[in-house]
């Protein structure tokens, strides 16, 4: 049991996360607060009195007012000492760089009479910027202990669980302003009703009482009485008071901040932003850098990948020459080496990816990517704040849909759940870089741009045009009519954390390979077992035939390529190769083959499954040459419709699969999201539904107008 509880409270990336990692290290549990879906982290921390602290990571939030299901957290936890959640005492994380909007936050959690300490992190930064902060005044100002750190380096933690440890429970901060004097007879009566001698908690439950599950029905019944009695005006209320905060914080400011290298900070920043956010400039800029990524993942990546590639294939060689002979060595190599081996050789594009844009996160380019988007998504009927899961599911759909859960608009939130997986995720580039490959020339356009890194471009541009259509659809049949709004700070300009970049780079990379390497071992080892038996009665008559051919015939050119045909007639036949041929005529239009069929049946579980699938079954079929092992992609280039005898990989049908990739909906992680954010199995299944529909007809109109 924990000695002392204790939350953690501040602003979105003030950095507040980070300060619990390092309190709590790898002593910390996620689940969810009782009865929603919110993320609850908690962990333990060791206090230099020997005490134990539980540390509760509480939700970012600007004001105790909530704009969201997640920011809504945070009153509920400090309001009801009941709640298991409830602290002690309090920990206010704050930004240095920007302490006054911070400060605003602190005021009113301040005001609800629970100890607490304030936390100045990003120190190091404000000191690199020309901001200096008195913290003595600013302690004595606010009746609270002030510590500086900096959470990213580590700095200030030891003096900030001293502070914690020293902090009594008996709260010690000064009131900000009078909460009573906004509205005396509704205060009044409702400390009476709940039995609190705090004004500024019975002013937050005359605001709030509708969202605490704490008060009765009849309470709750009592508290509307009172607001209509006393005519209680929300919204102006928390206008008059935000006012009043704020002129009280100039106050408690004055002499506090010096900031030598305001003016020098905010002129560079406004320069850059009248061409970076310009009306044509800033969108012409944007799609160059979407070039200039583009391009590097194909152009920086394909030595490294060359490299991977050829020591798979030499892995494998090996292992048939070393290893003994049979099943399990046959199982190792061609079905979870190859699969594995399909996913791995995409590190390089996917660590460049992830860099490239944990730079224009870190520099402040993306904020300004969100802002500029917000003026088109408007005009689809879509809420600003919806740029952010969508710009997210560039990375992953998963945490970008919980990321919709600060729409305030429940209709908003659901159409932005349902477009998300549109947009074309990380999982999809392996699906992509590999189909670009085969079928479009590795040339430059105008001697600087790779044409198959223009195309890839083209992909992500048509899945996100796609997400914002089907909005517009959506917006129609669910009928929203209610405007949610749309407030970013754009933060100044800053030269990224190239730590922090070379971590997100390992971080992502790492989850990519554990995430898609379990199910791709997983989905490689049962498709080795398919795709290498079938029905004994097949299999004894394919091996009746070669046997009799190779005891008869004189052709050497035919008994070199025996064993060869031998293979790919066994896996034609077997389990893997019968349910491929079953479903061959529904997707035969669509320019498939069977064995794409397997593929695509095996990537509803993941995306990434293609690769993995494709690699175990053409290992699997014994495509080799006369030095050995192909590498995947000559493989998969050398497949032959055995009808017309032409590449089954053509860019028509190229270009249909990743059409089909772009468009359907092959994550489970995705479907299983989609039910926890939206409780109900309706949207999930709707989406599934929708979207493979949208994948079918958009590969059909493709393959036919192109071949």
């Amino acid at each position: 049991m924990a000695d002392l509880k204790v939350a953690l409270v501040g602003n979105p990336n003030t950095g507040k996360s980070t300060l619990f990692n390092l309190l709590t290290g790898l002593n910390q549990k996620i689940g969810n607060f009782p009865g929603i879906t919110v993320d609850k982290k908690t962990g333990y921390s060791k206090l230099p009195t020997g005490k134990t602290a539980e540390i509760i990571d509480l939700p970012g939030t600007y004001s105790l007012y909530p704009k969201s299901k997640d920011e809504s957290i945070v009153f509920q936890v400090l309001a009801d000492e009941s709640n298991a959640s409830h602290p002690d005492m309090i920990v206010l994380v704050a930004d240095s760089t920007n302490l006054r909007r911070n400060l605003l936050l602190f005021s009113q959690v301040a005001d609800l009479g629970i100890p607490m300490l304030l936390v100045l992190n990003m120190a190091d930064m404000a000191k690199k910027e020309g901001i200096n902060i008195d913290t003595n005044k600013l302690a004595e100002r606010l009746g609270v202990q002030v510590v500086n750190i900096s959470a990213r380096k580590g700095e200030g933690l030891s003096e900030l669980k001293q502070a914690i440890a020293q902090t009594t429970t008996i709260a010690t901060q000064t009131t900000s302003i009078s909460a009573k004097d906004l509205a005396p007879t509704a205060v009044d009566a409702v400390k009476q009703k709940i039995g609190t001698d705090n004004d500024y908690y019975a002013l937050q439950v005359l605001h709030q009482h509708e969202h605490l599950a704490f008060f009765s029905e009849k309470e709750q019944e009592e508290i509307e009485a009172i607001e209509i009695g006393n005519g209680f005006d929300t919204v102006k209320l928390q206008g008059e008071e935000t006012v009043a905060r704020y002129k009280h914080l100039s106050k408690v400011l004055t002499d506090v901040v010096t900031d030598t290298g305001a003016e020098k900070k905010f002129t560079l920043t406004d320069k850059l932003d009248s061409i970076l956010t310009h009306k044509v400039w800033g969108f012409i800029i944007f799609i160059f850098i979407l070039f200039f990524i583009f391009n590097a993942i194909f152009s920086w990546s394909s030595m490294p990948m060359d490299l991977i590639e050829g020591s798979f294939a030499t892995l494998t060689e090996w292992g048939h020459e070393y290893l003994p002979a049979g099943v399990l060595t046959d199982l190792l190599l061609d079905g979870v080496v190859a699969g594995l081996g399909g996913i791995v050789i995409f590190i390089p594009q996917i660590a460049i990816l992830f860099a490239l844009i944990s730079i224009l996160e870190d520099t402040g380019y993306m904020a300004r990517v969100t802002f500029m988007m917000d003026k088109i998504m408007r005009k689809f009927g879509l809420s600003g704040k919806s740029v952010v899961p969508m710009i997210g599911g560039i990375a992953c759909a998963v945490p970008s849909i919980m990321s919709a859960r600060n729409i305030e608009s429940w209709k908003d939130r659901i159409i932005t759940i349902m477009v998300t997986p549109l947009v074309s995720c990380s999982a999809r580039l392996p699906v992509y870089t590999l189909l670009i490959s085969l079928v479009v020339p590795d040339e430059k356009v105008l001697g600087f741009f790779s044409l198959q890194g223009l195309t890839l471009m083209a992909m992500y541009l048509i899945s996100i045009i796609a997400a914002v259509l089907v909005a517009l659809v959506f917006k129609f049949i669910i009928k929203a009519k209610e405007r949610s709004y749309f407030i970013m700070e754009l933060p100044v300009y800053r030269m990224p954390r190239w730590k922090n970049v070379l971590y997100t780079m390992y971080e992502k990379s790492k989850t990519f390979v554990i995430e898609a390497g379990k199910v791709i071992i997983a989905i490689s080892i049962i498709l080795w077992v398919m795709s290498t038996y079938g029905p004994s009665s097949r299999f004894e008559a394919i091996d009746k035939k070669y046997d009799t051919i190779e005891a008869t015939s004189t052709d050497t050119v035919q008994l070199a390529s025996l064993e060869r045909d031998r293979s790919a007639e066994k896996l034609e036949n077997s389990y893997a190769g019968i349910i491929g041929k079953t479903i061959e005529p529904v997707i035969k239009p669509l320019g498939y083959d069977w064995k794409i069929g397997i593929a695509l049946i095996t990537s509803f579980a993941a995306r990434e499954a293609f690769v993995g699938t494709m690699a175990t079954i053409y290992s699997v079929e014994g495509v080799d040459d006369e030095n050995g092992e192909l590498r995947l992609r000559d493989k998969i280039a050398a497949a032959k419709d055995p009808e017309t005898g032409l590449p089954i990989f053509t860019f028509a049908a190229a270009f249909s699969l990743m059409l089909f990739y772009a468009f359907a909906m092959q994550c489970m992680s995705t479907v299983a999201i989609v039910y926890r954010e939206t409780k109900s199995w309706k949207w999930p299944v709707i989406q599934l539904v929708y979207m493979t529909v949208m994948a079918y007809v958009a590969a059909l109109i493709a393959y036919q107008f192109l071949k």
